[in-house]
């Protein structure tokens, strides 16, 4: 049992990879609630964990109310409503979340999914408070969201814009492209906002526009959240990048190199680079883990 514990917290605390510290919270916060709404229900009668943890916790899009909870656009995004939910969510994650690490480092994962998270609340917001479908009937008052789907939703649409020709392989259909099955995500959250889970729907497509923009941007040079990534570096690394744009080391690529091979994969997939360019690819993401 200590072993196990032991790789538990090696995996979720010491490991370079943040999908294992992010799968990680969500498990912990979502035991935590709802293993505590259990044995207050079953011993004591009461809804109170329950009610506490859904009115102070999951994001609001009532607009007076939203001010009273500022802290909600945060902690909904570790909040999920059952055991599919989250299961659902932290596969997705996992499998994602490994080929967008193993291609652009393990730095910028957090950074995106909080990106991601905050994009799906604003839409959420947005939409509830805007579109007529929403305000002839007064949704926003009563409308609540809960779920890391945004967050997961802009990891995988950002591995599949950088990645489109990437395939992996589902049970019972086989291998398929990533631009396929996330256009396949993107449609069915389209036609979901106006059915009984509109706004976690609307949610995913603002995590999804996220995760689209930032890798168009990304590739013209912008990295929107490489303030995340320099908390994670040491001092000597900030140092070598930043004598990098000077000097042409053998060690470290350009990063004009690397921008040019992350638009040759958008472009033609992993498989159009030649073995020079995989090896550059290897060496910046071995620099940025």
């Amino acid at each position: 049992m200590s072993t196990l514990w032991q790789n538990i917290q090696y995996k979720v605390l010491r490991s370079d990879s943040k999908l294992n510290l992010l799968i990680g919270i969500n498990v912990v916060v979502f035991l935590l609630i709802n293993v505590t709404a259990t044995i207050t229900k079953v011993f004591f009668l009461s809804d109170s964990v329950s009610f506490f943890s859904d009115e102070y916790l999951r994001l609001t899009a009532s607009l007076p109310k939203l001010p009273l909870r500022f802290w909600t656009p945060i902690t909904y995004m570790f909040m999920h409503d059952g055991i599919f939910h989250i299961l659902f969510n932290m596969l997705w994650l996992y499998w994602f979340g490994q080929i967008f690490e193993e291609y652009l480092g393990k730095k910028r994962t957090l950074g995106l999914y909080f990106m991601g998270g905050l994009a799906g609340a604003a839409l959420f917001i947005l939409s509830y408070n805007t579109l007529p479908f929403f305000t002839h009937q007064g949704a926003a008052a009563v409308s609540t969201l809960a779920g890391a789907s945004a967050g997961v939703m802009a990891i995988i649409v950002a591995t599949a814009t950088l990645l489109p020709g990437y395939s992996i392989s589902l049970m019972l259909i086989g291998p398929v492209k990533l631009k396929w099955l996330a256009l396949f995500f993107i449609i069915i959250d389209f036609l979901g906002i106006v059915g009984p889970n509109a706004g976690g729907e609307i949610s995913h497509l603002g995590g999804a526009l996220l995760g689209f923009v930032y890798i168009k941007q990304l590739q013209k040079g912008h990295d929107w959240i490489s303030f995340v990534v320099n908390l994670f570096k040491s001092k000597s690394k900030l140092k070598v990048v930043s004598k990098n744009t000077s000097k042409n080391s053998s060690d470290l690529p350009r990063q004009e190199d690397i921008d040019l091979i992350l638009d040759k994969i958008s472009k033609s997939g992993y498989d159009s680079l030649s073995k020079q360019e995989k090896e550059i690819l290897f060496r910046a993401s071995n620099n940025e883990g």
